[in-house]
């Protein structure tokens, strides 16, 4: 009984050996076949990484400014008798935007001059009158503040009808006109927005690491949409002396030209601030970076073989980014397809379809 069952195991046994032999045998044959299969390369688009020397500049989005910039109100009360503007027009300096009526005080400075002549006779006499010693020198007082006062009452009136005068305090571009002939003012109602718009200031801010490379007169170069293809130079003006409790950022004003007027207060602007100094930098199209938590990376292409390598980006000109380490001026790299890719993969490089790697890229308009 026991040799039977010894034997049935062994004969079972033999058989799963045989099968599990057999399994073994075949899946070392396929994965041989599969070895010697070669795998066809994988189709990518590369670039040469470039040495590039650049400009070294601080990147801050900035407000655009007026030179100077009031609300024209009035000082006094009164009625509109005339408006020598128009909405929109260039101003120069004192010239007349609008002249309220001074009938009365017109009349009444008539009164005050004769009352002042008046004076000025009665002092011609005590005067007179004094030096023969026929009046007392409280005659004489008395007569001199009468031309005082007469006087002074004119001068306040003559300023009165002056601020009725209403002229532009420095030349500029007037807004909207909001007032009509014969409509009633009170003190301090809006006449028109006056700005002087060329020059024009620009405000942005920067972070307070950045502080300690700014300086006044620095050369600072604008764009904005309102002036495409152009870019506008200045030079700060200003820098605020406290740095933000909230933001630690530091303002910053730059002044610069505005032929045209094209641009105007309010308007946002990119504002590139330019320091003296020029650095050396290896560029790369920003397709070309895999960035992760772990590290970003590039696919090195040698041979035509890739291998990933671990690389610092540094600052980033529209599509382009410098390479702080990692990567040396002539080694090529992928730029689309990195999906496809693992290292030790054949490739081959087909730039037909190579997307773009503009410094100063721009929205297409749909």
């Amino acid at each position: 009984m026991k040799t039977r069952v010894t034997l049935t195991l062994i004969i079972a046994f033999a058989v799963l050996g045989a099968i599990f032999g057999a399994k073994f045998l075949s899946i070392r044959k396929a994965m041989e076949a599969r070895a010697r299969v070669v795998q066809p390369p994988v189709t990518v688009s590369a670039v040469t990484a470039n040495e590039e020397v650049w400009q070294t500049t601080f990147p801050a989005v900035g407000s655009l400014a007026s030179y100077r910039g009031i609300v024209v109100k009035t000082e006094l009360e009164g009625v509109v008798r005339a408006i020598a503007i128009e909405s929109g027009a260039e101003v120069a300096a004192g010239a007349l935007l609008v002249e309220l009526d001074t009938s009365v005080e017109t009349a009444q400075l008539a009164g005050l001059e004769a009352q002042a002549k008046l004076a000025a006779a009665n002092l011609t006499r005590a005067q007179e009158l004094r030096a023969n010693h026929t009046n007392t020198p409280a005659d004489l007082d008395a007569a001199e503040a009468a031309v005082a006062q007469t006087r002074a009452a004119a001068d306040q009136l003559r300023a009165t009808i002056a601020k009725k005068r209403i002229v532009a305090p420095f030349a500029g571009r007037l807004g909207i006109v909001r007032i009509y002939p014969g409509q009633f003012l009170n003190k301090g109602d809006a006449i028109a927005q006056l700005e002087t718009l060329d020059p024009i200031h620009v405000d942005f801010s920067l972070p307070q690491q950045d502080f300690p490379r700014l300086a006044m007169g620095q050369p600072v170069r604008v764009t904005s949409d309102a002036a495409p293809g152009q870019v506008l130079e200045g030079r700060i003006a200003a820098i605020d002396p406290r740095v933000s409790d909230t933001t630690r950022t530091i303002q910053v004003r730059a002044t610069l030209a505005n032929p045209g007027d094209k641009l105007r207060p309010g308007m946002f602007a990119q504002v590139e601030v330019v320091l003296p100094a020029e650095e050396k930098h290896v560029v790369v199209p920003n397709s070309a970076i895999i960035y992760n938590p772990y590290g970003d990376t590039v696919f090195v292409v040698e041979n035509g073989v890739v291998q990933p390598r671990f690389i610092k980006p540094g600052p980033q000109r529209g599509e382009i980014v410098a390479v702080l380490s990692g990567l040396k001026p002539g080694e090529q790299v992928v730029t689309s397809g990195q999906l496809k890719l693992r290292a030790g993969s054949k490739v081959k490089i087909d730039n037909s379809l190579a997307p773009g790697a503009n410094p100063a890229p721009k929205p297409t308009e749909s």
